[in-house]
């Protein structure tokens, strides 16, 4: 049977509270924070760290094809499942697509690739769900809006929660929506969206998939529902006999907040943390309809360990103000420095430089086996020549040799650190440092690479790779 072989979430590290929000415009709290995405990530960068945290001991050379779900990708007109492919190195060959256009994509991808893998067309495929949705400024949207993503390895082997069934139903509803000519979410009215849209589709799809399958509330050790906000998850669980005490996966609302088409992946994720063998997940998406899943756990989920669990993450955490949070969606405008215009990056330089600048390559040598970056034709130890093999960098650690913070660079988050690092395999490579706090950096201190946003101009997005401090 098709199930999932591997999971990971990514939850970013900056943090805004609900009342920070409320005090700029002398609203209600709400109570809570939200999970906020730095200025230098989206719903790709989002996607690639949730996608490292999934390839947890699985070779990425194996993965068969890439399935890329979000309502917010950087670009309308270019694929970005094919940059994904690029920054977790996994094969040319591989087939890759982009799902979008509702909140249930997510779920809608990993159904697709449940289906490939039936029918197949390829024997393991990765499914990576992101979401940087932005609500208007002193709406309800802003308050209950987080960041996040997900990411899936589904196979017919070594399943650690194998898909018994699902279910699905289309329902065309303007209830929630974001046209081609809009910045925000749009919503229609409150009673209309809940008792029309999500209230009746969720509970709808839940009981027919109840009922094709003959089981009851009672089958289930875990539900995981989206849901807008946690009055409306509970009240959908109780209304299909759920208790929400127990068997309701939470909601992250008060942690990280409604991350769109990422938010019932991740609770997915954070459900089969805490999984049993024989425990059986009912799980649903909602989204111009519903989709729901039957899964139940096997024993391989005892020798699994997540690379870096959902809880851990949640307890990892920076606090911004709201200025800031402003600042990085642009949301205000701001006078900008006093410098010439960004230069639009070169498409003929990023092609060329695919493999080491997305894939972070550098070469390792085959005589005395020094790691090297950037790549070298003479080894810097034995001084053989040309006799190099790839060698990925991405997914290795380092320490911070020496820095400098730039307090009159062109950016939205002052200042800009400028960080040289020692692999400790061997290599060094000068980036800019990122999740980070001034007051805390230190020569010496272990580092990490991140996949982040380093400018966008001339309609090109320019991704590389930073280091952040080593928390997990």
């Amino acid at each position: 049977m098709v199930g999932i072989q591997s999971f990971g979430a990514y939850v970013p590290f900056c943090r805004l509270s609900r009342s920070e929000i409320a005090q700029a415009w002398g609203g209600k709290s709400g109570g809570g924070e939200k999970a906020v995405a730095n200025h230098d990530e989206d719903s790709v960068t989002m996607a690639v760290a949730a996608g490292m945290n999934c390839l947890n001991g699985v070779n990425p050379q194996s993965i068969d094809g890439l399935y890329f779900a979000s309502t917010t990708f950087p670009y309308k007109e270019k694929q970005s499942a094919a940059l994904l492919a690029a920054a977790l190195d996994l094969r040319s060959d591989i087939f890759t697509a982009d799902f979008s256009g509702s909140l249930r994509a997510g779920t809608s991808a990993i159904r697709s690739a449940i289906d490939a893998i039936k029918a197949g067309s390829a024997k393991k495929v990765m499914v990576i769900v992101s979401d940087l949705r932005t609500g208007y400024p002193n709406g309800t949207h802003e308050k209950d809006f987080g960041d996040g993503s997900a990411s899936f390895i589904l196979s017919s082997d070594d399943s650690l929660a194998v898909v018994e069934g699902s279910y699905n139903i289309t329902n065309e509803i303007n209830d929630v929506w974001r046209s081609d000519k809009d910045t925000f979410v749009q919503s229609w009215e409150d009673r209309f969206v809940r008792e029309k849209g999500y209230l009746k589709v969720l509970s709808e799809t839940v009981s027919d998939i109840l009922k094709e399958y003959n089981m009851d509330a009672k089958d289930f050790n875990k539900v995981v529902f989206y849901a807008p906000n946690p009055k409306l998850l509970s009240a959908v669980a109780r209304k299909l006999g759920f208790d929400p005490k127990i068997q309701v996966q939470d909601s992250l609302y008060d942690m990280v907040g409604n991350t769109g088409a990422a938010l019932a992946p991740m609770l997915l994720c954070a459900a089969l943390e805490k999984a049993e063998p024989e425990d059986r997940i009912l799980f649903a998406g909602y989204g111009d309809g519903s989709e729901a899943f039957i899964l139940k756990v096997t024993k391989q989920i005892r020798e699994f360990k997540p690379n870096r669990s959902v809880q851990i993450q949640l307890s990892t955490k920076k606090m911004i103000n709201y200025q800031k949070y402003l600042r990085w969606r642009e949301i205000i405008p701001v006078q900008p420095p006093s410098r010439p215009p960004t230069e639009r990056p070169s498409a003929v330089a990023l092609w060329r430089d695919s493999k080491g600048g997305l894939g972070l390559y550098g070469v390792k040598c085959k005589n005395c086996g020094t790691a090297q970056y950037p790549a070298q034709r003479v080894c810097i130890k034995c001084h053989e020549k040309d006799q190099f093999e790839p060698y990925r960098f991405a997914d290795k650690r380092g320490k911070l040799i020496t820095f400098s913070h730039d307090n009159l660079a062109a950016t939205t988050d002052l200042p800009v650190t400028v960080a040289v690092v020692d692999f400790d395999e061997g290599g060094r490579i000068m980036c800019d440092m990122t999740d980070k706090d001034s007051d805390e950096i230190k020569v010496g201190m272990p580092v990490e690479m991140t996949f982040r946003k380093v400018r966008y101009a001339g309609s090109i997005y320019d991704y590389w790779w930073k280091c952040v401090p080593v928390r997990i």
